[in-house]
């Protein structure tokens, strides 16, 4: 529900599996097949005479320094720029405001009721019942709207679609007090004190 990127998490996270799996395979390749070494003996040194060939001829005139040192610094900066912002991403999507109307009474103005009402509320409901081992509450904010999302850890031998009918009761309860439908999921988990698989419904 939230708007971490993961789609480009997934991107990246295949990019360094692909680095590291080639790694791997390299380090096999070394350890158990004898004409690897010859190959990547004669390779790394061409590369690395290649690598100081061409920092000799973009050194500034008249100094031992080589502008290539400034491209990489400048690299290294975006780079890191990059993963700053990419941090700053994951998430992101939650919601402090559960409605929000504007009232045209005598005194004109909006009317806000915070999305820590209805996560206390649900918590507080939900901590009296001895079949849940567990449960959290959180507002998000999902196309412009605010949602719940409502994750359960039932205790063993609980039926999920029951727990799920009744959090889905409250959720409706909720609802008639704020005077506004707000969409919510139920997310029915499985942890070291559920041993069941997990459920997850949406209304």
């Amino acid at each position: 529900m939230n708007s971490t990127p993961s789609v480009l998490n997934r991107i990246l996270i295949g990019i360094l599996g692909l680095i590291l799996l080639a790694v791997g395979i390299l380090l096999v390749a070394l350890a158990a097949v004898p004409s690897v070494g010859p190959w990547w003996h004669t390779w790394s040194r061409s590369a690395w005479d290649g690598l100081n060939q061409a920092f000799n001829d973009t050194r500034f005139p008249g100094r031992p320094e080589s502008w290539l040192w400034i491209i990489m610094a400048v690299a290294l900066l975006v780079l890191i720029g990059l993963m700053v912002a990419w941090i700053a991403q994951q998430g992101k999507g939650r919601s402090d405001v559960l409605a929000a109307e504007f009232d045209p009474g005598t005194v004109a103005g909006d009317v806000r009721i915070a999305g820590g009402v209805a996560e206390q509320a649900l918590k507080h409901a939900l901590a009296e019942r001895p079949d849940l081992a567990g449960a959290t509450v959180a507002t998000y904010d999902v196309r412009g709207r605010p949602a719940l999302k409502i994750r359960l850890q039932p205790r063993q031998g609980v039926a999920p679609h029951l727990l799920a009918a009744d959090v889905s009761a409250l959720v409706d309860a909720l609802d008639e007090v704020v005077g506004k439908r707000t969409p919510a999921v139920i997310h029915i988990g499985a942890g070291a004190r559920t041993r069941f698989s997990r459920a997850e419904r949406v209304r």
